[in-house]
């Protein structure tokens, strides 16, 4: 069954972010061929991406670029072509670009209209990023699955995905370890 899930990378004190929005500790991910297989299989399962704003702005300008299709092709591909669902009261409609497309900007957060998209989809949604989403749907408990992919490194500050939620019992529902440290934990609220 379709699903609204979230796929964040957090530090291992669990910031999504550093204090300043900053992500380039995702540097210090070392290279494995085990998490690059499987985000790609994750990537080609398809779906509608979900961002905020932010997270958008940040992707579209990546991806779309020449040098993210030959650092790696296959996720430009998907990332380009797949749906993309924005939350913003910012973000002007955005129109088809060559290289990003079906993108669609929605104002407020409506638990019908997420759930008629989710349904309709043949494979989900997946949130990327953007904190502030993660947020209000685990509010409202819009939220389905959580996979958190957990990077060995210590911040020390940051933003939480979770700041100002009430607690909210999860059950583990998976757990995998790559040789580069990395640990991918699923969790579904209980």
């Amino acid at each position: 069954m379709p699903a609204l899930t979230v796929f964040n990378h957090v530090s291992l004190d669990g910031f999504f972010a550093g204090p300043r929005g900053e992500i380039d500790w995702f540097k210090t991910i070392r290279p494995d061929d085990e998490y690059f297989a499987y985000t790609h299989r994750q990537a080609e399962a398809g779906g509608t991406l979900v961002f905020g704003r932010v997270t958008y702005q940040m992707m579209k300008s990546w991806w779309p670029t020449e040098a993210a299709r030959a650092s790696d092709p296959l996720m430009a591909r998907v990332v380009n072509a797949n749906p993309k669902l924005v939350f913003s009261k910012t973000l002007p409609e955005q129109e088809d670009e060559p290289n990003w497309k079906n993108v669609t900007v929605v104002r407020e957060i409506d638990p019908d209209e997420l759930a008629r998209r989710k349904t309709s989809s043949k494979t989900g949604l997946t949130i990327l990023g953007s904190g502030s989403i993660v947020r209000e749907l685990t509010k409202r408990r819009l939220i389905d699955e959580y996979r958190l992919v957990v990077v060995p490194v210590v911040l020390g500050a940051g933003k939480s995905m979770f700041e100002g939620i009430g607690e909210t019992p999860l059950s583990l529902a998976d757990a995998k370890t790559f040789g580069n440290g990395i640990a991918l934990l699923t969790y579904r609220p209980v």
